[in-house]
């Protein structure tokens, strides 16, 4: 490979002096399209069929987008009649703006119009390529050439569009110079204003503008500076809406979406999860929720994301990619002791003092806002998992709340369980592990039934089940485990120490429960843990002594 990048041309840049868009800021969004339906379908291996298509655009209509590019009906009689069957279906809503795409040629321009008939609201969509590379290679033409097929299409649209009109049909037009990217960008704004002109652009009859990077060949800056040149050289470019459509060829789709709209750009076209031809077009989601990220709102609903994404994998039969931002399986997800000891650091920090901002390490946004939640999609326990986030998520799920050094003790003990078993851990497999070492280990001591007496002292008379034999003791203490805790090692002829006694409530409700944790102290100076759970704390904290002393090895 060493010679081999000789035979590629560096993109050349446009000169654009005093540049502005760096310093500018995205405090709005733009106007939405999607090309889910054209774009995206073209791309797949098994395109949609009619009543994919038909659910396809609904849900589009239902995160919010306004403008949707339903196809080529020019193209294929399947085309024709799924547009058809959108206008005559009545499926489009009234605020909802439908948008065809056809090539500058006079007889598809003709059968697209035919296709359209009856519609409310469309956006005319014609285009032809304009890059140097095209000119030279595929159309044999130059420059006039070009502009000439470009402004008679134009003329031909403006003609049909007002007799559209006259029959009830808004009708919004938009031309792109296909290859945008490819195009000297002073050559663009000179096709472009022909075109407007053609079109008859006022304020009152704004033409899109849509530049595609319809092969990604730059550099986002490079792009970005483009836009900027093209709408400094664009006469009346109040009479304009300039579009992008941004492609991924070279893995920076986002990138130049975010750089151009910096630059002039009002409006986006792409598609749910960067489905299209190649590498895909840019994906509406991610910068979508980039702006959301950054406190802009972006008037598109994502806040069932999981849903969305599994009527996108079910129509489309492509797959979400596990790391796609914000929407893949494994973006929120902290397996590192780490990373999960700072989010519930984070989280219970947000707890304490309620910010006005989101402010939890590693997590960009709060997922529950996109419908993910916190134990299933965050914490994820593996043999790199830490105590944090091991205690976070037994807390969130079970509101298991266990002491400190019982937590680095059930840490180890599941590391140790995932590391064996060489996979990740459900929620459900961590409590039972903490089920069988904690709440009922294997062990001699069962607790059968206590009495206690109220004195000077308290005392508790304990019956047990040692090792199947029934066995009952006295014991005297300050308070009921104390007394219990006495009988216990009197009747076992054993010594240890109450180290550690903490509780909490793990329902809120009339019958709650309270858990009970309990840390023993042996003669070696080594803790044992045990815990119990009860509608009655006493029972609890008695059931986790149990479980303590099982698990000490002293009996």
């Amino acid at each position: 490979m060493k010679e081999g990048c000789k035979k590629y041309i560096p993109f050349k840049p446009v000169e654009l002096e005093s540049r502005t868009w760096p310093c500018n800021k995205i405090e709005r969004a733009p106007t939405w399209c999607s090309v889910d339906l054209r774009d995206g379908n073209q791309a797949l291996i098994d395109p949609m069929n009619l009543p994919e298509k038909l659910e396809m655009f609904k849900t589009l209509c239902a995160i919010g987008i306004k403008e949707i590019e339903v196809g080529f009906p020019s193209a294929s009689e399947t085309e024709y009649e799924i547009l058809r069957a959108l206008i005559d279906g009545g499926y489009i809503p009234d605020d909802v703006k439908i948008q065809v795409l056809v090539q500058s040629r006079e007889h598809l321009i003709r059968k697209t119009f035919e296709a359209i008939k009856g519609a409310k609201n469309v956006i005319f969509h014609f285009y032809n390529s304009t890059s140097a590379l095209q000119r030279k290679v595929v159309f044999h033409t130059d420059k006039r050439g070009v502009t000439d097929i470009a402004v008679n299409a134009a003329k031909l649209i403006k003609q049909l569009g007002d007799e559209a009109k006259a029959d009830g049909t808004n009708i919004i037009y938009e031309y792109s110079p296909e290859s945008f990217m490819g195009t000297e960008t002073d050559f663009a704004a000179d096709i472009c204003a022909a075109v407007m002109n053609a079109l008859g652009a006022d304020d009152d009859n704004k033409v899109i503008l849509n530049l595609p990077s319809t092969v990604e060949s730059s550099t986002p800056n490079l792009f970005a500076d483009q836009i900027e040149y093209f709408c400094r050289c664009l006469p009346h470019r109040e009479h304009a809406i300039i579009s992008l459509h941004p492609h991924n060829d070279r893995g920076c789709g986002i990138a130049d979406t975010e750089l151009g709209l910096l630059a002039g750009a009002d409006r986006v076209e792409g598609t749910l999860f960067g489905n299209g031809e190649r590498t895909g077009n840019v994906d509406i989601v991610t910068v979508a929720l980039n702006m959301y990220s950054h406190g802009v709102e972006p008037n598109l609903d994502f806040s069932n994301l999981p849903e969305l994404a599994s009527i996108y994998e079910r129509l489309t039969r492509m797959h979400v990619y596990e790391r796609m931002p914000y929407s893949g399986q494994l973006v929120f997800a902290a397996f590192s002791g780490s990373h999960q000891d700072a989010i519930a650091k984070g989280m219970k920090w947000r707890d304490e003092k309620d910010p006005e901002h989101w402010t939890v390490p590693y997590l960009p946004i709060d997922p529950m806002d996109i419908g993910r939640q916190y134990d299933g999609d965050v914490i994820r326990i593996n043999s790199q998992s830490g105590k944090g986030g091991i205690g976070f998520l037994m807390e969130q799920t079970y509101g298991i709340i266990m002491p400190p050094k019982m937590r680095e003790h059930f840490g180890y003990v599941v590391k140790g369980v995932s590391d064996h078993q060489h996979k990740e851990l459900h929620p459900s497999e961590i409590y039972d592990i903490f089920e069988k070492t904690y709440l009922e280990p294997q062990g001699k001591l069962k607790f059968v039934e206590a009495h206690y007496t109220q004195g000077e002292h308290i005392t508790a008379t304990v019956t047990m089940d040692v090792s199947g034999q029934k066995r009952t003791w006295e014991g005297v203490g300050n308070g009921r485990l104390d007394a219990v805790s006495n009988a216990i090692k009197t009747g076992l002829g054993i010594e240890f120490h109450l180290e550690t006694y903490t509780e909490n409530a793990v329902e809120q409700s009339s019958k709650s429960k309270a858990a009970a944790y309990i840390g023993i102290s042996k003669p070696d100076g080594s803790v044992s843990w045990g815990a119990g759970i009860h509608t009655d704390i006493i029972m609890a904290s008695v059931r986790a002594l149990v479980a303590a002393v099982n698990n000490s090895g002293l009996i």
